[in-house]
């Protein structure tokens, strides 16, 4: 390229470095102003995982702060605004903490990550060790902070006493910023100390954000509006920026515009449809957001490639548990048709419920459409009232994740029913068409069908190649080959039984105008026409069954080829 471009900031989260390095920044510095305008006392910001929140307190904490360096602020938007800069600009005293890292089997070892967390923090101000406007009693009371062996007492009164002793030191109120509050509290929740956390969190908050005089204000991030009643308790100087609220839209996750910018930038605007599709359809508030994380890490591989193709970035961010533990519980054919319909590209209108506690999370189909919602795996395509929002799968990215878990789940069931794994299999060796037909259409009316028509050119097989593949891969002792080059083509689907006595060519086919029969006529006339089975002749397999399958939605019909 002519000149040399700007660093892609993939995973980088500190703002001074993301500046001082040369890294691409997409400017949301426009945050500071509508905080310090429309903010609250304590302000909790919500969005998905891998949305810019870190960047954003980052920003917030470079920009407060006392210790901070000004001229990194140079040329960006809030630099226009002279005034507001003049006023806040390294104004404050910031205490800067990240719960994210509280990630433990025990809450023993939860309680041990917190405490080093808060010493960390703590032992960035060993200036209040020389401080005059500090008694002693004050020093000794910070040296408690640097202490391994920290008391939950200590813990709890920590962001608190800091904060006094910042005011004091500083003769200024200070800036609190909590990035990721919620994270111990999933943690917790995950591996069964939830209550000690709750507990351990809602006294930490409490007395930083309630009781503490020396607060200017605070701002918190996290993924959940964890319920007031379990950890905001008394909180009324408190509010809360969702995905559904208009302030603050368009400062977590990037715009079209910013995107487009970013394109020109990196001469990538041949690839804006493709990452349109992937990795736009998010709606918070008023506004159409890309998710950051997606689109930076698939333009690192662009330059690098300038073929490559997009990935599911999200699914290595996450165990993407909401969405097993939906499928796992969406027993009714009421759900199991409304995730085919977000399959489909369409949408369904379902009440949300904004604050959930963790234990409530998944007590109720209801609820995990709730947490969907929160998390990203659904986005809103228009609220009807307060309450109830046409949701929708926002991408492709997001929809592969749950194509993904909707087979992973087929599979396991298919595992717990050996009876009927071996009905299905023994009826296909032994060429029983009309068993094979009834097994496989039961098959189909016990699973969440994915149709292809959000990506309109895909074959409408590929869901029953799918389903076909998760049950033959799940039966011991058989080859199961997709796709492979045999004579003069691919077969659909090739199986070598035990010891290769028998080899089976399955060949699917959709039949869009229900015509079940001519389809599966097609299917083996293929078979026959493309000499599938030359290769497996050559190799000495004698038996072959030719199997033409042809299905339409939940219903199948299976014919064999004479022999």
């Amino acid at each position: 390229m002519s000149e040399e471009k700007k660093r892609l900031p993939v995973g980088v989260e500190n703002f001074e470095q993301l500046i001082k390095d040369n890294y691409y920044y997409v400017d949301k510095t426009g945050l500071i102003s509508e905080l310090l305008r429309n903010g609250g006392m304590v302000n909790l910001f919500t969005r998905p995982r891998r949305f810019g929140k870190t960047l954003n307190m980052s920003m917030l904490e470079h920009f407060f702060s006392i210790e901070g360096d000004k001229n990194i602020f140079d040329g960006l938007e809030i630099s226009k605004d002279k005034k507001l800069c003049e006023d806040y600009m390294g104004k404050y005293p910031v205490i800067s903490v990240s719960l994210k890292g509280i990630n433990a089997a025990t809450y023993e070892t939860a309680f041990s990550f917190a405490v080093q967390i808060v010493k960390e923090v703590a032992a960035t101000m060993q200036f209040l060790l020389e401080s005059e406007q500090l008694s002693a009693y004050d020093k000794s009371e910070y040296q408690k902070l640097l202490d391994d062996s920290m008391s939950e007492a200590v813990f709890c009164s920590s962001l608190k006493k800091l904060s006094i002793l910042l005011e004091k030191h500083y003769r200024t109120k200070v800036i609190l910023l909590i990035d990721e509050y919620d994270v111990p509290l999933a943690k917790a929740f995950e591996n069964g100390y939830y209550d000690q956390m709750i507990f351990l969190i809602r006294n930490l908050l409490e007395q930083a954000l309630k009781t503490n005089n020396s607060l200017k204000f605070a701002v918190m991030t996290g993924c959940m509006r964890i319920s007031k009643e379990s950890i905001f308790t008394g909180l009324n100087n408190f509010t809360t920026f969702t995905i559904t609220d208009v302030d603050f839209d368009e400062y977590f996750g990037f715009t079209d515009q910013e995107v487009r910018d970013l394109l020109t930038y990196y001469e990538c605007t041949d690839k804006y449809k493709r990452i349109k599709v992937w990795y736009d359809g998010y709606r918070f508030g008023n506004v159409a957001v890309y998710c950051p994380w997606d689109v930076v890490s698939y333009l690192r591989s662009l330059r690098t490639n300038k073929e490559a193709i997009p990935q599911n970035y999200w699914v290595n961010t996450s165990g993407n548990a909401e969405v097993k533990e939906f499928i796992r519980q969406s027993k009714s054919a009421t759900t199991k048709r409304e995730i085919e319909c977000l399959m489909a590209g369409e949408e369904i209108i379902k009440t949300i419920r904004p604050e959930l506690t963790y234990k409530e999370m998944y007590h109720s189909i209801e609820n995990i459409w709730s947490v969907l919602f929160t998390t990203g795996y659904l986005t809103q395509a228009g609220a009807l009232d307060g309450q109830k929002y046409k949701l929708k799968i926002p991408n492709l990215e997001i929809r592969d994740i749950f194509k993904t878990q909707i087979m992973e789940y087929f599979k396991e069931s298919v595992k717990k029913d050996g009876d009927t794994l071996s009905r299905f299999c023994d009826a296909l060796k032994n060429g029983e068409e009309k068993k094979v037909e009834d097994i496989f259409e039961s098959y189909l009316k016990k699973t969440i069908s994915i149709r292809d028509t959000f990506v309109r050119k895909a074959r409408k097989e590929n869901f029953y190649h799918g389903i076909l593949l998760g049950i033959l891969g799940v039966k011991e002792g058989w080859g199961v080959f997709s796709n492979q080059e045999t004579g003069e083509g691919y077969s659909d689907i090739l199986i070598e039984t035990e010891n290769s006595e028998v080899a089976i060519l399955i060949e699917v086919k959709y039949a869009n105008d229900e015509k079940l029969d001519q389809a599966c006529e097609r299917a083996l006339k293929q078979v026959e026409e493309r000499k599938y089975d030359q290769e497996l002749r050559e190799n000495g397999v004698d038996k072959i069954l030719k199997y033409g399958i042809a299905c339409y939605r939940k219903r199948c019909k299976v014919k064999l080829a004479d022999l």
